[in-house]
């Protein structure tokens, strides 16, 4: 466990989850511009 604990820091987890919300934001926002762009 402590293993694991070494090789992913906390901060590279935050970083990850912030890249992964990002990133459905940003999808998301683009999916709705199609939406909207189509009707």
């Amino acid at each position: 466990m402590t293993d694991m604990e070494e090789k992913f820091p906390r901060a590279l987890w935050v970083r990850l989850i912030i890249y992964i919300a990002v990133g459905h934001v940003f999808a998301a926002f683009i999916y709705l511009l199609f939406e909207v762009g189509a009707k």
